[in-house]
């Protein structure tokens, strides 16, 4: 038997026995009597019930990450109880008496005043009385430890499952938290009653697989003579442990990204993803909170303190927010009009300071003239007006099309509460948001990323991932399988290529060409992500959004790793505090570099080495660029 099982029955055992094994009890009787049978309790019937049917509620399942390691599980702890004698006779009187006597001695073991009402006292003894009265809960190691042993007849350590999440923070949102699904009873006992409180999924994996993680119920049935006198307890049907639920994170990525995140931004996100399969292997957000901090229960006040908190850390912005992308999504209309014919690979473009489109002036981000670029030069530089002019002699429909075919503008479908969808704006959204159909300045924005387009951190690494494998959307996948605690597969989700981009292997190797020297080039803007053991193909984004008066910077820098052979895509975002800027060369990729220095340290020089011996061209290290080399 699987040895978390066993260790579950042990402790269950010795959770149930202390149930009245301080009650004065008569010698059980050798056959069955008619006294036996289950009846329904009341308060009249609470000395005299004969047989109570009890729940045992399940521990709950594991989630864990790609390689088994543990993301949510459970560990012992213990409650206080008093264990009354049976037949319950005592006047109230008594009863006082014997429950203050109890609660001083465990004050005095405890090293801690405990405040316990008498109509609490009277309450459980004369609706519950058989069932142990807990008068501490949740006892901290250190307490459990200075009580085993010392405790006086009539008192009782009674051991139960709680979630603790052994990461802390780590993966938090992603995981999410369980809670009670109520407050200790208090009230007549009921058949099939839950012996202690069960907890419930409140947020994100836990509560999209709680159904799967609670699993189910045992019985335990307790009997009592004519006299109301304990004859026999014993577990007729043990509670079956919930399910474990396989997760694609990788645990040592996660921390990297939320390292990285930490040390370089106040607010952003940072998604990885396996280009060949779709499986997500980081999915971090900035800040983040600790899931320990809601269990077994969280206080008002600390919860408020997470809701009023301004930089917002229950909220997961890799997958629940959207922003404009910026330059990032020149990806996206580079391949619309090379595919579309519009533009051919080698034509040129003037890359100038500023250009009119209709009544607007539309500036580059340099101020001085680059002169004429084609694709690969302008998509390195990444320079606006080039964008500009060919985003509009393209057309609004196929650089919408390109970009759905990429992931933009729909949920990826992870099994997390509240993914957003982004927006790639068309004519319906425009004349039902602006009264108008698409104008060649609305193209303009949308050419840079900019205007109502709006995007994932999620759906960027995903579109990157769809160009690192050169065409195959993989359907995005956060989790693998569902399975017993004796690794039985219940459910699993299988890799499954959803569709293929549809783009010719030319305008792939343009679009490749381009993105590495964006990192390695000497004109491109991502040079704080280069790396001597690995290249890097990547593009930078810098956008603005929100209202003039709150207006922030999303700094962007999305790619895969290695270029040629893709093990990563990534997408990284640094979320600027308002009337700050930020630029996603300077903000977002030395966050990406934090992490594949960490990734690649054992490979020092070796990809690189490989192409120059092999006699391909080696893309030049990055040399500076005149102002942030930002975008």
């Amino acid at each position: 038997m699987n040895l978390r099982l066993i260790t579950f029955f042990l402790c269950l055992v010795a959770a149930l026995s202390p149930v009245l094994a301080q009650s004065e009890t008569a010698t059980p009787s050798a056959a069955t009597t008619p006294f036996e049978e289950t009846i329904v309790p009341t308060f009249e019937t609470q000395k005299m019930a004969r047989t109570y049917v009890l729940d045992i509620p399940a521990p709950r399942g594991l989630i864990t990450d790609r390689n088994g390691a543990p993301l949510a599980q459970n560990r012992l702890s213990y409650n206080l109880a008093i264990s009354y004698p049976t037949p319950l006779d005592f006047s109230d009187p008594q009863l006082l008496a014997y429950a203050r006597e109890k609660i001083q001695a465990a004050e005095k073991l405890l090293g801690r005043s405990l405040k316990i009402s008498d109509d609490l006292i009277k309450r459980h003894y004369h609706n519950r009385g058989i069932l142990p009265f807990e008068i501490v809960q949740n006892l901290s190691e250190k307490e459990s430890d200075a009580v085993k042993g010392r405790l006086p007849a009539g008192m009782a350590l009674r051991p139960y499952y709680v979630r603790i999440y052994p990461n802390g923070r780590t993966a938090g949102q992603i995981v999410g938290y369980s809670g009670k699904t109520g407050r200790n009873p208090d009230g007549i006992i009921d058949n099939h009653e839950v012996l202690w409180p069960e907890t419930e999924g409140r947020e994100g994996l836990e509560q999209t697989f709680n159904q799967v993680l609670t699993g189910k119920h045992g019985e335990y049935k307790i009997t009592f003579d004519k006299d109301g006198r304990k004859t026999s307890e014993k577990i007729t049907t043990p509670p079956v442990p919930g399910h474990t639920v396989v997760t694609t994170l990788d645990l040592r990525l996660q921390e990297l990204a939320e390292k990285a995140l930490e040390a370089k931004a106040k607010r952003g996100a940072i998604v990885v993803v396996d280009p060949n399969t779709g499986d997500i292997l980081a999915l971090a957000s900035w800040p983040t909170y600790d899931p320990n901090a809601f269990t077994p229960t969280i206080s008002a006040e600390k919860f408020k303190a997470l809701q009023d908190d301004p930089d917002i850390p229950l909220l997961p912005r890799a997958f629940r927010s959207s922003y404009p992308p910026g330059s990032t999504f020149k990806v996206a209309v580079g391949i619309a009009a090379l595919e579309s014919g519009s533009v051919r690979s080698d034509e040129e473009f003037n890359c100038v300071p500023s250009i009119q489109i209709g009544n607007v002036v539309f500036h580059n981000w340099k101020k001085t003239d680059r002169g004429a670029l084609n694709f690969v030069e302008a998509m390195t530089e990444s320079c606006d007006t080039w964008f500009y002019q060919v985003g509009i002699k393209t057309g609004a429909d196929p650089i919408i099309e390109w970009a759905q075919r990429l992931g933009f503008g729909a949920k990826s479908g992870i099994p997390l509460r509240g993914e957003v969808d982004g927006r790639v704006p068309n004519d319906q959204y425009m004349k039902a948001t602006h009264g108008r159909k698409i104008l060649n300045g609305d193209i303009a924005n949308i050419s840079i990323g900019q205007g109502d387009t709006q995007t994932t951190p999620l759906q960027m690494a995903q579109a990157m991932a769809i160009i690192g494998n050169g065409g195959t959307f993989y359907q995005t996948r956060l989790v693998q399988q569902v399975q017993t605690v004796d690794n039985e597969i219940v459910t699993a989700f299988q890799v499954r290529e959803k569709k293929t981009l549809g783009a010719s292997a030319d305008t792939m190797a343009q679009l490749r060409t381009a993105m590495i020297n964006v990192v390695n080039g000497p004109g491109g803007t991502a040079h704080q992500a280069s790396l001597d053991s690995v290249e890097v193909a990547g593009k930078t984004g810098t956008a603005q959004w929100g209202p003039k008066n709150k207006e922030r910077t999303a700094a962007w820098f999305a790619g895969f790793v290695p270029a040629e052979k893709p093990q990563y895509a990534f997408a990284a975002l640094f979320e600027g505090d308002v009337g700050s800027k930020a630029h996603g060369g300077s903000a977002a990729a030395p966050m990406i570099a934090m992490i594949l220095k960490d990734v690649y340290k054992d490979r020092a020089n070796g990809n690189r080495k490989r192409r120059t011996e092999t006699g391909e061209t080696r893309v030049r290290k990055a040399e500076p660029v005149e102002e942030d080399e930002g975008d």
